[in-house]
């Protein structure tokens, strides 16, 4: 017989292991199921300056550390790595299965978060791991002394690009309009900084390269012209795709693929929340996600305390 809680956590991000927290302050026998480590995308991030109570910053992977440690001392199970192959809404009952295990829960909170999207142009699937990245902080260190190309114009690409300068030569930031969509402050930084070069109203054709990244084929998008740029890595940061595959079928999504969500983090079905990345929030943030994560719990307490 499968286990029962009365709440599954699936995805260990801000906002999932924020939801644990609360479940477990109420009393709530929960689990989080993550697919690979405790923290997620905040793990791949340098210093994060706008989460509230530090002042001068925190490294992300220290600042996801506190939390994974805030849930366990709250006794919360975190079953990492737990791959979710399948999810069914069962009558007064979630389930959820992998490979080898069936949980069962009476109410289910999404919180897969989301991953960075490709580019899509020839030489891009082929050089991943050979010279194109989604994650600075992880290769950036592999660049030291070479020249590079920062693909993106928001924070997540300019955050990536400060921390890429420190390793690289040269960074090339090309943004496909004449302005950029990040914070001010991260732009002022960019700016100020003169490892980096703005390659404006331009986007890329293709990824050049046989075993490795050298170069790209550059196309400005005012006067339709071409040409090579030499570099030695690519980093890609042109938005994100909702970690949703598991649910489209079961609960609404939107034309985006985020999970569709009232202001309590309900889904279209009932005794399912989403919280985070993964639902159809307007802005991508971790203080966002962690209020999500907050909200999805309540709400689901409440649910738990009507229903059962």
């Amino acid at each position: 017989m499968a286990e029962l809680y009365d709440v599954i956590v699936i995805g260990a991000g801000p906002g999932g292991l924020t939801a644990a927290i609360y479940l477990a302050r109420g009393g709530l026998k929960t689990v989080v199921l993550e697919r690979l480590l405790p923290g997620g995308q905040v793990i791949t991030t340098t210093q994060v300056e706008n989460y509230p109570g530090f002042p001068e910053g925190i490294y992300g992977p220290e600042l996801m550390a506190k939390f994974e440690r805030q849930v366990r001392l709250l006794g919360v199970e975190i079953k990492a790595p737990f791959e979710v192959k399948q999810i069914i809404d069962g009558k007064n009952r979630k389930i959820v299965k992998s490979e080898t295990e069936k949980l069962e829960a009476k109410a289910l909170i999404i919180a897969t978060g989301a991953r960075y999207k490709r580019l899509g142009v020839p030489g891009e699937e082929r050089l991943i791991g050979k010279g194109v990245s989604y994650c600075g902080t992880c290769d950036a260190p592999f660049f030291r002394n070479l020249e590079v190309a920062v693909v993106g114009g928001g924070d997540a690409a300019l955050i990536e690009a400060l921390h890429i300068t420190k390793f690289a030569s040269k960074v090339f930031l090309i943004h496909r309009r004449d302005q950029l969509r990040a914070e001010k402050i991260l732009q002022e930084k960019a700016f100020k900084n003169e490892k980096i070069e703005f390659v404006w109203n331009t986007v890329v054709k293709e990824i050049k390269g046989e075993n490795k990244v050298e170069g790209l084929i550059l196309e400005n998008v005012k006067n339709g012209k071409t040409h090579e740029l030499k570099i030695e890595g690519c980093f890609i940061f042109v938005g994100m795709q909702p970690n949703s595959e598991l649910v489209k079928d079961l609960v609404e999504i939107d034309e985006g693929g985020y999970i569709v969500t009232d202001s309590y983090c309900r889904t279209s079905v009932a005794g399912i929340f989403a919280v985070g990345d993964v639902r159809n929030t307007p802005f991508k943030q971790i203080v966002i996600a962690a209020g999500d994560g907050a909200i999805g719990a309540l709400s689901a307490e409440r649910y738990l305390s009507e229903q059962f």
